[in-house]
């Protein structure tokens, strides 16, 4: 094996370890520099595509919210970044870990997300310094 084809592969462990999958269309929201380009990288490699930006007007299946703690109110934030998603879709909620600048803190996520209309369902690493909080809209009963 190469050592780009094994790059290749531990992007997309990246991403797969995350759950995102082939053929999803996944947005990203608050794009700065402080990006972990890696992880970014990991997740087009799985999707097999570009990541789309925060004026995509369709549904998407993922939304990739990079929040800091000095970018508002975070109930705005996550109502704004439901307005695309697709019934069963998520928000992949990313934030500093702590102690590094922008760190929001797990009880401020836990205060917001129920305000937002969303329930936890997951937290991890997501990278050497994001934090990922899987973040889903209860199913609606029919």
């Amino acid at each position: 094996m190469s050592a780009t084809a094994g790059q290749a592969q531990s992007e997309r462990s990246l991403a797969e370890r995350l759950g995102f999958k082939a053929s999803q269309v996944v947005q990203e929201i608050g794009y700065d520099d402080d990006c972990d380009e890696e992880l970014r990288r990991s997740i087009e490699a799985v999707i097999g595509g570009e990541l789309v930006d925060e004026d995509y007007e369709d549904v998407v299946d993922v939304v990739v919210l990079w929040w800091r703690d000095e970018d508002g109110d975070l109930v705005d934030g996550l109502v704004e970044a439901r307005t695309s998603l697709a019934d069963g879709g998520h928000i992949w909620l990313l934030t500093p870990k702590v102690g590094r600048e922008g760190h929001v803190e797990p009880s401020d996520i836990g205060e917001s997300a129920p305000t937002a209309g969303l329930s936890q369902t997951s937290s991890m690493s997501a990278a050497q310094d994001w934090s990922g909080t899987r973040l889903v809209a209860p199913k609606v009963r029919r």
